[in-house]
This record gives C-alpha cells, structure tokens and sequence, in this order.
C-alpha cells in the first residue's frame, strides 16, 4: 500500500523535476481556456498498476483535471484497451503527462513481470518475493506493483528484518566468532517479534543457522539438486527461501524443489516499462 505522505512527496518532487518553472510549451502555445479530453491507451498487452499514482499526477498539477480510471491495479489488459481517462484544462493535462505516464509506465513493467513469475510458479506451494534492489526514492511505488502482479514483498528496509549476507558472515568469521553463538547473541538482545534471516551458498553453513535460531535459510545461488537436499535438511525448523540468478526459465524447476520463498532482484531492477501512451481524444 502506498502511503499519502509517500504519494504527495514523490509525486510533486517528480512535477518539480519536470516542470520547475512551469511548461512553458504548453502556456505559450495553448489558450487558458483550452479543454481537452485523453485516454490512457495500452500500446501492448500486460498487468496494470500505478492508477492512484497517475491520477495524483493530474491532481497535484491542477484540481480542475478529472481522472477517471477504467482498469484496477493487477487488471490485464490487451493493446489498444483504454485503462484510463482524463479531461479538463489542456495546459494542465499535458503538463502532467510525462510524469503520469512514467510512473504508471514503471509501475505496470514491474506489475506485468512480476505476473509471469508468479503464473509460473503456480500451483507449487512457493512464492515470489521481490528485494531491496529498488530504485531509490521509489521502493514504495515499487513495492505496490510487485503485490498489484501478484508477488509478495520481502523486508521494506534494514531496519525492518535481521538478515545477515555473506559480508556480514565474513566479519565475523574474521573476528573469529561462531554463527551460530552470535545469533543467538544477537536473538537475545532483539524483540521476540524480529525476524532472522541468513544467508548462505553452502550446504555445510546450514547446520550453524538452524542452531542459531534463523528464521529463514535464504539459499543463494544453489544447484536444484542442492536446494532439495538444504529443504530436506531444513524441514520444518525454518523457511526455506531461494535466490541468485533467478529467471523465468528456471523458476518453476526453482519452486519445485520445495522452497516456500523465492527472492528475485529483477523484478525491480530489471522490469522493463511498459508502452503506454496518453492520447487526446479528437472530437
């Protein structure tokens, strides 16, 4: 869910980005009281999400523009349907624009990649999570769209979980220190409610996490056949969770091993943008 806050600061930081002086194309070349109908238009086929985003857009821009929204976030949609519709002053209109579509661009990218990851895991138990590897300033909106395609989110923030990465696993091997002994260390200053997660690239490191209390075992870059033989070991004492190089050739093998999570970098990081276009509707 997006915030209030989030959406008001986000959007109107991207309206200044845009336009900090005003659109000075707009303002000399239409008259004031220009009106203008357009229709948010999908040039292909994918899943919809950023549609309170869009219409802030307008809304930040000008109170006088009408936003009215024909598809739901995590609607599919074909090419050529209408997702939206916005009327009023045409300077205003096309003045947010830019910016209404990058967002709702963006966001349904990540909305319609996100599905195809979670269609393909269908029916196995396991579920597709997304990571922190968000573009800065826009994790949240981001966020939204893996949940609007389908997926899960994983910790918002390093404030949110205790996961401990290889770099931090290399620290303490250095000072030699035991996982196992500084998880239940570190479990024993935290509140109960916390939840511990580790990650590892090897069979043998397994044995110290579970002694350590770890919630989850995050599995990192694991052959199938290893990640069978970790969900084994790790049976009911904690969450089994897949990462690294994950793609949608490989995910539904990935889930069929048993692993209850699967964590995917590209879902943020490499969603491509959607191609979606705002058309004035001639009369």
């Amino acid at each position: 869910m997006i915030t209030p806050a989030t959406l008001d600061r986000v959007v109107r930081a991207a309206l200044e980005e845009d336009a900090p002086w005003g659109d000075i194309t707009s303002t000399a070349l239409l008259p004031a009281q220009a009106q203008a109908t357009a229709d948010l238009v999908a040039r292909e086929p994918g899943v919809f999400s950023g549609g309170e985003v869009f219409a802030a857009a307008f809304a930040l821009t000008d109170p006088a523009v009408a936003v009215d929204l024909h598809a739901a976030d995590g609607d599919r949609f074909e090419a050529g349907d209408a997702l939206a519709s916005v009327s009023g002053p045409a300077r205003s209109i096309l003045t947010a624009e830019r910016v209404a579509l990058n967002f709702t661009q963006r966001m349904s990218g990540i909305t319609t990649l996100t599905a195809a990851y979670a269609d393909a895991v269908a029916g196995t138990g396991a579920r597709i999570a997304d990571t922190r590897k968000t573009t800065p300033g826009l994790r949240e909106f981001e966020r939204h769209a893996v949940v609007s395609g389908g997926g899960s989110n994983h910790r918002r923030s390093l404030s949110d979980a205790v996961m401990a990465k290889d770099n931090h696993l290399e620290v303490l091997r250095q000072g030699g220190r035991d996982l196992a002994t500084a998880l239940r260390d570190a479990l024993a200053r935290l509140p109960h409610t916390t939840h511990v997660v580790v990650e590892v690239d090897r069979l043998d490191q397994i044995p110290a996490v579970l002694d350590g209390g770890a919630d989850t075992v995050l599995l990192d870059n694991f052959s199938l056949d290893d990640l069978r033989a970790a969900v084994a070991l790790i049976g009911d004492r904690a969450t089994a969770e897949a990462s690294g190089g994950v793609t949608l050739e490989t995910v539904r093998g990935i889930a069929e091993t048993g692993v209850r999570v699967i964590s995917v970098g590209a879902l943020t990081h490499s969603a491509r943008a959607l191609d979606l276009g705002l058309d004035v509707r001639i009369a």
